[in-house]
């Protein structure tokens, strides 16, 4: 028979656990996202500029953009009680099946246009790249493909609706720092008519100094290795 203190330790311990929200327990993501690939160093074999009319027509992109709002949402799940809302963006257009039918068009050569209005500010950019069986004169089959992309400030990569990371290393690179190439594998071996939706997060930054400046691409490339 438990005696007074032993009783009282108890109902406190039971007390305790009871005001742990259930979130507070780390849980692995319900579908964790795929393991990145390091893309190679050496010098491609063949290097096609999607910021051309021509790179980008070769793979059949047409290229679409949207502004980007922060909106407010409910707190989450287990928020400390003073937090009742929180903030969000939308669209959140990185799931390879969003519908951007909607969006302006624009040619390949306006990725290097200033876009939004400075300060806070993002962009979407989508366009679904198919691989030709050729390039001029090179061969596309068996090569490993690698989407490069430097977004002024910022950019996080989507392929196929999915953001390849893994946290605690250095990224290869779905998420890169500020003004650095993202490089992207998009296979390591491609063949004629793989299609490979990509969502590019373009984000004017350091968002904290919060610069009137606006969000653009310096380069746009899709890099093959043989």
């Amino acid at each position: 028979m438990f005696n007074r203190t032993a009783v009282a330790v108890l109902t406190c311990l039971l007390a305790c656990i009871a005001l742990i929200p259930a979130t507070a327990v780390a849980q692995p993501p319900a579908n964790p996202p795929p393991a990145p690939i390091m893309p190679p160093s050496l010098p491609p074999s063949h290097v096609v500029d999607l910021m051309t009319a021509e790179g980008s027509a070769a793979f059949g992109a047409q290229w679409k953009v949207s502004d980007v709002k922060i909106v407010e949402v409910p707190a989450i799940q287990g928020a400390m009680p003073q937090y009742k809302t929180t903030y969000n963006i939308e669209p959140r257009a990185g799931d390879a099946n969003f519908d951007d039918s909607k969006w302006p068009t624009i040619e390949a050569k306006d990725l290097g246009a200033r876009r939004s209005g400075g300060h806070v500010a993002f962009m979407w950019y989508r366009a679904l790249l198919t691989v030709p069986p050729k390039i001029g004169a090179f061969d596309t089959a068996g090569a490993q493909a690698v989407l490069q992309v430097l977004v002024d400030d910022y950019a996080e990569v989507w392929i196929n609706g999915q953001m390849p990371r893994r946290s605690g290393y250095p990224s290869p690179s779905t998420i890169q720092g500020f003004n650095m190439p993202n490089r992207v594998v998009l296979s390591t071996k491609v063949s004629a008519g793989d299609k490979f939706q990509v969502a590019v997060f373009g984000i004017n930054g350091p968002i904290s100094v919060a610069p009137a400046n606006t969000v653009w691409f310096r380069e746009a490339l899709v890099q093959f290795y043989k």
